[in-house]
């Protein structure tokens, strides 16, 4: 994948599947052993684990939506760039509103899927923004 139109659009489906509530659907663009690590945390591995960490996020924010801001290309990589917007409404929720932006690295394979992901966000942030008064 390397034509910036096909990165695009695969860029601007992602941020779709990620606003769907249906994590399989972030899943299915990861390699089969691919991985996702968020704020250097531990790496979710294989379809199955990166379901689980979408559906944490999606079952915090069930009107989360997450906007594709651009992509910047890196050394053996590009960073897909996004914006997430959502109401902290699930389980043991605070009820408040959060808008963060951050940016994945993408280790793109042969068959044009992630084989791995560094997700990074202001952590700082978010936590601010769900205990504001």
């Amino acid at each position: 994948m390397n034509d910036l139109a096909e990165i695009t659009e695969f860029a601007k489906r992602y941020a779709k599947a990620w606003s769907s509530q249906n994590p399989e659907s972030v899943a299915a663009f990861f390699a089969e052993r691919g991985s996702i690590s968020i704020n250097n945390g531990p790496p979710a591995v294989g379809r199955a684990a990166i379901a689980k960490e979408a559906q944490a996020f999606m079952t915090t924010f069930p009107d989360m939506v997450v906007t594709f801001d651009k992509l910047e290309p890196r050394d053996g990589g590009v960073a897909f760039h996004w914006t997430l917007t959502g109401t902290n409404t699930g389980p043991g929720g605070t009820g408040k509103k959060v808008r963060i932006s951050g940016y994945e690295l993408w280790k793109i394979d042969n068959d044009g899927l992630i084989a791995e992901s560094k997700g990074h966000f202001a952590e700082a942030d978010y936590e601010r923004q769900l205990s504001q008064k």
